[in-house]
């Protein structure tokens, strides 16, 4: 009998072992927006377009109402995501222009990372990370790689600062090799298209292993182009046509989910790097908050978020609670079993938060907002208070139209502190009626100072 049992629990031993070895790791597909409104997408907001395969998502994963970027502009706010870092860490800030240093390379990528760990890795879209050998794709971790390098306003049309960019022609890149030299209205017209269409082909090709696939469109960035399947279809101007096409592209890539059997077993995320570019007008995003992109406002910081994961997210579920893009890296390290880097990050592992945990709370004390090199707010770990330390921003006196640029002005903030619970929209100025966490808030604000400034 002794001898029966011993057997019994040595075969179980190894059906878990077995079990256990076998296991796949979760993928990861992480799709960031460029320029993306919060109310750009049912259900966060109700434009007059319908959004069906994002909506659908929400349902079937968790929708988080207030997600943060640490800055409202392109370069800083990939580059945070993918670092797990502020800009003030990296250096990278704004929006890098044709030639300028990309990202330091003793910055690990979620791509590396995951790539050590036996992930394949891919990359389709805008990078706006670096154009030089050692920082684009290929050497920041990516197995493969599509997209442009900068924005795609960056070229010879652009018709906000047509002098600077008139000799210059934006290129298109696969697998580290221009397969465009001049990037045309017609090739705008295709970005979203392909980028879905690679996504698709790349899941077909890799659903026996695990993967991390970034999806950074590059629209509803301006210019806007769209395939012609979707020219005027949302009755809502070219904007609307746009989105309506992002939705359908992230619809493919769910339904290459679902027909390869990965849909139980895949991390799926959606957002946006910034706010609305306001001064756009009816060729830019739609935000409930104050002001938009390139400010530090909650409308140019908070984006919309969705995360599908059946393993840890309820379906269906809303969540309150605040964090940020620099959290991201650390959270999918901590579901996925892949290791951090070894140098420090400034994002927290905040798995019990997303899963709505009893009793969890976020780990961090503040977050700090940033534009450019400039130190401008700080936000309470829990997201109730903000202060925004007095400073210049972007105010468009005059909205552009059809694809226009409208005009921008210089407004002032003094010092101010914002209840986020009571007032998101930064109306309200209770600096007064609450000392203490002023007090609280401007020494989280000169320690940061400190360690990032001095």
């Amino acid at each position: 009998m002794r001898n029966k049992i011993i057997a019994s629990l040595f075969l179980g031993l190894l059906h878990f072992v077995a079990n256990t070895l076998c296991a796949t790791p979760p993928n990861v597909v992480l799709i960031f927006m460029d320029d993306a409104g919060y109310g750009d997408f049912h259900p966060f907001g109700n434009p007059p377009y319908a959004t069906p395969h994002v909506k659908r998502l929400a349902a079937e994963g968790g929708r988080f109402n207030r997600f943060f970027v640490p800055q409202a502009v392109c370069s800083a706010s990939r580059a945070a995501l993918l670092t797990g870092c502020y800009p003030e860490r990296t250096k990278m800030f704004g929006a890098l222009s044709p030639g300028e240093k990309g990202l330091d390379g003793k910055f690990s990528t979620m791509a590396e990372v995951f790539k050590k760990s036996g992930y394949a890795t891919a990359l389709f879209g805008k990078w706006h990370l670096g154009e030089e050998a050692a920082t684009r794709p290929a050497a920041r971790g990516f197995d493969e790689s599509a997209g442009l390098l900068l924005s795609n306003d960056m070229w010879d049309k652009n018709n906000r600062d047509p002098k600077k960019w008139a000799n210059y022609h934006l290129k298109f890149w696969t697998n580290d090799k221009v397969t465009c030299d001049r990037v045309t209205p017609e090739f705008q017209k295709t970005l979203t298209s392909q980028a879905a269409q690679a996504s698709v082909d790349f899941i077909q090709r890799h659903q026996a292993s695990p993967f991390f696939l970034y999806v950074p469109f590059s629209m509803p960035h301006v210019p806007l182009y769209c395939s012609e399947a979707f020219q005027n279809k949302s009755g809502a101007g070219l904007y609307g046509d746009v989105i309506m096409e992002l939705d359908d592209a992230i619809g493919q890539i769910m339904t290459a989910l679902k027909v390869n059997g990965l849909e139980e077993n895949t991390i799926v995320i959606v957002s946006s790097d910034n706010g609305p570019w306001l001064l756009w007008g009816n060729h830019a995003g739609q935000t409930p908050f104050r002001e938009g992109k390139t400010t530090s406002f909650n409308g140019g910081t908070q984006s919309p978020l969705i995360i599908k994961y059946p393993a840890k997210i309820k379906a269906g579920s809303s969540s309150d609670a605040m964090f940020c893009s620099i959290d991201l890296f650390p959270t999918l390290c901590s579901w996925t079993g892949v290791a951090l880097p070894s140098h420090e990050i400034d994002g927290k592992d905040v798995s019990s938060l997303m899963a709505g945990e009893t009793g969890s709370r976020n780990p961090h004390d503040y977050y700090s907002v940033t534009v450019g090199k400039d130190f401008q707010a700080i936000i309470s770990g829990d997201g109730r208070w903000k202060l925004h330390l007095p400073h210049l921003y972007n105010h468009p006196a005059k909205i552009g139209h059809d694809g226009r640029p409208g005009v921008y002005e210089d407004r002032k903030i003094p010092l101010s502190l914002f209840d986020l619970q009571q007032d998101p929209k930064e109306t309200t100025n209770v600096m007064k009626e609450n000392p203490q966490v002023l007090k609280q808030l401007q020494q989280l604000a000169q320690d940061h100072q400190k360690k990032f400034y001095e």
